[in-house]
């Protein structure tokens, strides 16, 4: 039956078709993108070229030709929806309280937008800095030097970052008027002076090395009362700090 009505299909076209020109129908059900082709050459050739078509000199190659300046272009879009091979890309920020070896806390002083390590009394913790810390991806990983994060003073637009002065590495404490700009940042940018490796090396124990200067970690003095401060491994001072997430 349906054999028979195809047939009958095959031939009303045909008594419509140019002199030349042959339907053939198949019985594999087409794509959308076939039947869209199919349709722009069929009103190529009833809009403008159908003379040339009874001409004498159309030929087989004339056909092709027309067809295939009929085929419509397939384009492939990819969504991006992860950062790219060399960019870090915020995944999550949460409070944490910090401090040092000797369980020192962290306090900051405006004047010299720098901060300090202090062993706080009784009564004095209002003192105490607490640090927004946020966690990034990085899709092609430094196997070993940790978690990337970026270490911001919690209630502030301060960030904690580590530049150049001289030929010495050393820390800072950055404003950061639109902190949007951190939600990406690239590899081979200078924003990542605000990156650190946060590597675990305990419970709730961690060291911080700058992602822009390996082997170059913050730490603290062993004075009370003085700058936290950047230093390499091999230097006398303390790495480690004891980080604990707020709620």
């Amino acid at each position: 039956m349906e054999s028979k009505k195809n047939c009958s299909v095959s031939q009303m076209w045909r008594k419509k078709m140019p002199k030349g020109v042959d339907l053939e129908i198949s019985h594999q059900a087409p794509s959308m993108r076939c039947v869209a082709n199919l349709i722009i050459a069929m009103e190529r050739l009833k809009g403008g070229v159908a003379e040339s078509v009874l001409s004498p000199n159309f030929s087989d190659e004339s056909l092709l030709s027309i067809m295939l300046e009929s085929v419509v272009e397939e384009r492939l879009i990819f969504e991006r929806t992860s950062a790219g091979p060399g960019q870090f890309s915020r995944r999550e920020e949460h409070p944490c309280s910090v401090t040092d070896g000797q369980k020192r806390s962290l306090v900051m002083v405006r004047n010299n937008m720098e901060l300090l390590a202090v062993m706080l009394q009784g009564g004095s913790d209002s003192r105490k800095v607490f640090l927004n810390m946020a966690s990034y991806i990085h899709l092609s990983p430094d196997t070993g030097l940790g978690q990337p994060v970026v270490l911001g003073i919690r209630d502030t637009n301060l960030y904690l970052c580590c530049d150049k002065v001289g030929d010495k590495p050393t820390l800072h404490l950055e404003e950061v008027e639109d902190k949007t700009s951190l939600s990406e940042i690239s590899a081979d940018s200078d924003m990542r002076r605000f990156l650190f490796y946060k590597r675990d090396t305990g419970l709730n124990v961690s060291t911080l090395m700058s992602a822009l200067f390996p082997n170059w970690y913050i730490s603290t003095a062993a004075e009370n009362n003085r700058p936290v401060a950047m230093c390499q491994e091999s230097a006398s001072r303390y790495r480690t700090f004891c980080i604990q997430r707020q709620s």
